[in-house]
């Protein structure tokens, strides 16, 4: 499972996890990704997040992938269910969550992003990530084409994408939810405001395929704090339908 960025009219391109995006009228009729061959670019260094801290869990010294020049982090939280319709046999999918982590990825405020910044091996453990990323491939794909952009290495990497993910408070009207039910993209995000005190609505965007729930995605600092997002905005959709898990 490679997912790959995909760009749906009338809306910001969507990144990454476009297997649980639909063009708008279609539900589930076209495969479940779609696979966008992604030119190799070069990635300028930059400052390093603050987040680095260049040693491995177990104390060994790992090297950081240089850091391109971005903007701002975009937490993007997949909405499990719309996925696992069509893969119902993903790694991911026998745990019949709510939203999972889908990445962390450098972002900039114009909407580009750096990509596939240089050919550094990640973690040398993957395992110990599996409670955020339980399919080793999807794992390695993060790291190839955002950690590598991120300054870090592979495990302040992925320990940033933990404590982010795992700092984001579910609503408990989506956590709960039993029946499928329809909402706009605003009611959605004030729903995780509520839940989440110190996120403004400003640092939150919705993304949705053929009217329905695909993902939430927060804005965040270097320091991972939530803040207002640039270039990057809710889908067009009025009412948005959620299934449950």
């Amino acid at each position: 499972m490679i997912p790959l960025r995909s760009t749906r009219p009338g809306n910001r391109p969507l990144a990454r996890r476009e297997q649980i995006s639909y063009p708008p009228g279609v539900k589930r009729s076209w495969p479940g990704f779609l696979l966008i061959v992604l030119a190799m670019v070069g990635c300028k260094s930059g400052p390093a997040s603050s987040l680095a801290s260049g040693a491995a869990p177990g104390g060994q010294p790992q090297s950081s992938a240089p850091a391109a020049q971005f903007d701002f982090y975009l937490l993007t939280l997949s909405w499990s269910p719309e996925f696992c319709h069509s893969h119902p046999t993903a790694a991911e999918c026998a745990a019949h969550s709510t939203f999972v982590l889908h990445g962390l990825w450098p972002q900039n405020n114009d909407g580009t992003w750096p990509h596939n910044c240089s050919n550094a091996p990640g973690p040398a453990n993957p395992s110990q990530y599996s409670d955020i990323f339980p399919d080793p491939s999807l794992l390695q794909h993060e790291w190839t084409t955002h950690g590598t952009c991120s300054g870090l290495s592979p495990d302040d990497y992925f320990s940033a994408a933990r404590k982010a993910f795992q700092s984001v408070k579910i609503p408990p009207q989506l956590a709960g939810l039993t029946s499928q039910v329809s909402m706009s993209p605003g009611q959605i995000v004030s729903l995780f405001t509520a839940a989440n005190s110190q996120t403004p609505s400003s640092a939150l965007a919705v993304s949705c395929g053929g009217n329905y729930l695909t993902a939430v995605e927060e804005c965040l600092d270097k320091n991972l704090n939530p803040i207002a997002c640039g270039g990057v905005q809710s889908c067009r959709a009025t009412s948005v339908r959620i299934p449950p898990p």
